[in-house]
């Protein structure tokens, strides 16, 4: 037997009926004397809104303005709950996501006021404990996890997203993860998006005050600000003021979704808040920041290391900051700095103009941190317009249509496999005269594309929407220099220069490894301890397929494979297409082969087994808390499983394409029609027994 594929699930939002703005406020706001209302942009934003909830899978969304200090701007559109009993306000609370690792970096930065915390000393000598297999870890400054440069892998998040659980497991256990780690490049090479680095710096905060980050947050931050709707789940959080998030796959609302590593991404809080929150980078509040650490905070940290030339983007960090020169403002003339966020089910986007003590905030039960960003922008450059600080909005850009120009020969040798993100591996194809081929080897369904290469020694594709060129750098690897303008109908346009993937070269192996990694070719491995309240569980079948392609030999998707036993993501990408790389260990404990990655843990499939197709039967979780998994022969298919559910319990039932049907986390049904080839999971504290009944339909 084996498993298909995991199915590639849409966002876990449903698009619901559209109702206008629940409420908008305006306060009057003074340029050359004159009071503004805002009524042109107020209205421009509430018909994006509403764009946002009926084309881009947004339940609700929420937004609001201040400038000099007030908020001119507030509004919701969307709906909150199907029956409408609950209505959004402007004290309606959302999950920000990382947006949150704004409020950890001000505290960071609070301590290095009080002297505390140096940023570029080394942390161990604040966390002691703090340890890893690769000494360099020793290097790893405060400044490197702010900037994303401290070289860790990723973000090691085993039952770290929760349905209503505040379990603090995955903070907890984080310096016992980072203990079986390596680096994956010399600390302050590069800046690649780390969660990891983050959750860290919270650590330190702890350490370095003896209060928990919540505590922190609240005395130093929120209080002082008046941000009284901004909590984390360590808090008492009123589920009636939180959004309602929705399954596409499940009906009704689904449980708080609880991120349990706070600082990285597990903040609560409300587009007014946040707003008010900029105010420290606005220079409107005294006492929380100084003005040096905020001009600290939005220097350009991510020109320390590698990173492709300048060009418009929305990536570019600073201390905290996604990026410090945003997209369109810079094509103004003015400094932007900005922040976005995205959990499974909540987004969210922060964008402060600090020269102009303006900024706007969105936050978002579906949808994307970037189509927040993307109403933030109106936001914010309808106020500048209505202003008169700008003249007029400029049109969106392009490369252009691509001239040809002659090609030198010596760009054939660019030829070659290349991996991205999320393990993505792509094969390119320099041509002569002047063509560049690309092809997604890992989603083989997806149509090459095609360039033209032009003067300046780039490639740019007919609709003149992305250009790319080969660069090679320092470190002797050769990356896919992508520079994107990509316009999102009804919303505007957003703008990306990155290192889009590196050149892989062939990596032989022995016959023994080669027939060692032959065996898994084909085989999936299933998660079996993440905690039984894991989101992880509400939308596909949680495993890892083992795929090699004949292309790039010696490779396990973008993976090096290094031995018998293990496969490492060796690449070294600056920005967010390197992000989460991982280590892929394989070992046998009686006589089923398990992988870890990324601090999880997988079974083969091998320890899925048929249920039990009788009228009864039991399953216990074993002691060491792995979740047990089934599969659903045709005997049991059509027949009503009824379980009788431990306290610490739950399971979850897929159908044949490995959709998540059931999870009683979330639906609180216990009883179900098992669908054919469908696979169940039951997952506990260990020692837990789940008692299975089965019945055919015709005698229930």
């Amino acid at each position: 037997m084996t498993l298909k594929k995991r199915t590639a699930i849409a966002a876990i939002t449903v698009v619901l009926a559209m109702m206008a703005p629940m409420s908008a406020i305006a306060a009057s706001a003074t340029s050359n004397g004159s009071n503004l209302t805002y009524d042109v942009t107020q209205k421009a934003v509430a018909a994006k809104a509403k764009v946002l909830t009926e084309s881009y899978a947004t339940t609700s969304v929420q937004y609001a303005l201040i400038d000099e200090g007030e908020i001119v701007i507030s509004g919701q559109a969307g709906k909150n709950d199907l029956k409408n009993n609950i209505p959004l306000s402007s004290n309606t609370m959302y999950g920000i996501g990382s947006t949150s690792k704004m409020l950890l970096t001000t505290a960071v930065m609070k301590l290095v006021e009080e002297d505390k915390v140096d940023l570029d000393i080394p942390v161990v000598n604040y966390i002691p404990d703090f340890k890893m297999k690769d000494k360099r870890y020793e290097q790893i400054t405060p400044r490197m996890l702010l900037n994303h440069s401290s070289g860790l892998l990723g973000s090691s998040s085993n039952s770290s997203i929760l349905f209503g659980d505040n379990d603090t497991y995955a903070h907890d256990t984080l310096l016992d993860q980072l203990a079986t780690q390596n680096l994956k490049a010399d600390p302050g090479a590069y800046s690649v998006y780390s969660n990891d680095g983050f959750t860290l710096a919270e650590i330190l905060v702890e350490r370095v005050s003896g209060m928990s980050f919540t505590a922190f947050m609240h005395r130093y931050i929120t209080e002082p600000l008046g941000m009284e709707h901004t909590q984390t789940p360590q808090d008492v959080v009123d589920i009636n003021q939180m959004a309602a998030t929705y399954s596409p796959s499940q009906e009704g609302p689904l449980p708080l979704e609880t991120t349990n590593m706070i600082a990285s991404g597990g903040i609560y809080s409300t587009a007014e808040d946040l707003v008010q929150f900029s105010k420290i980078f606005t220079g409107e509040v005294e006492g929380v920041l100084s003005q040096e650490s905020v001009d600290a905070m939005g220097q350009e940290e991510y020109k320390r290391g590698m990173w492709p030339a300048d060009s418009d983007s929305s990536i570019g960090y600073g201390l905290g900051w996604d990026s410090v020169n945003l997209f369109p403002f810079n094509d103004y003339g003015i400094k932007a700095v900005t922040k976005g966020g995205n959990t499974i089910t909540y987004h969210s986007s922060l964008i402060v103009l600090p020269e102009y003590n303006m900024a706007a905030a969105v936050t978002s039960a579906g949808g994307s941190s970037t189509t927040d960003q993307l109403l933030a922008t109106e936001l914010l450059l309808g106020a500048l317009e209505e202003k008169n600080i700008i003249p007029e909005r400029k049109p969106e850009k392009s490369h252009g249509k691509p001239v040809a120009a002659s090609m030198p020969k010596e760009i054939l040798q660019h030829t070659g496999i290349y991996g991205g993100g999320a393990n993505m591996l792509m094969k390119l194809e320099v041509k002569d005269g002047g063509k560049l081929t690309m092809s997604m080897l890992s989603s083989p369904n997806s149509p090459a594309q095609t360039y033209t290469y032009i003067a300046d020694g780039s490639f740019v594709n007919d609709a003149g929407t992305e250009k790319l060129k080969f660069v090679q750098e320092d470190n002797g690897n050769t990356y896919l220099w992508s520079r994107l303008y990509q316009s999102v109908p009804g919303l505007g346009q957003i703008a990306s220069s990155e290192y889009k993937a590196e050149k892989l070269e062939a990596n032989p192996l022995s016959e023994d490894v080669k027939a060692a990694w032959q065996k898994r070719e084909g085989k999936a491995y299933v998660l079996v301890n993440e905690k039984y309240t894991s989101t992880l569980y509400n939308t596909a079948m949680p495993m890892i397929p083992i795929q090699t392609f004949h292309e790039l030999p010696g490779y396990v998707y973008t993976n090096k494979i290094l031995g018998a036993n293990q496969a490492l993501n060796q690449l070294q990408i600056s920005g967010v297409a390197g992000r989460d790389t991982m280590e892929f260990n394989f070992y046998e404990e009686n006589g089923v082969e398990y992988v870890t990655a990324g601090g999880n843990v997988y079974a083969g499939q091998e320890i899925i087994k048929p249920i039990y197709s009788g009228n009864q039967s039991k399953t216990t979780i074993q002691t060491n808390g792995y979740a047990t998994w089934f599969s659903i022969p045709a005997s049991a298919a059509g027949k009503e499983m009824t379980v009788k559910m431990p306290v610490n319990g739950a399971f979850a039932v897929y159908n044949q394409a490995g959709v998540a049907i059931n999870h009683t986390v979330v639906s609180g049904i216990n009883k179900m029609i098992l669908p054919e080839n469908g696979y169940i999971v039951f997952a506990g504290e260990a020692g837990s027994k789940f008692e299975i009944v089965l019945t055919s339909r015709a005698n229930s």
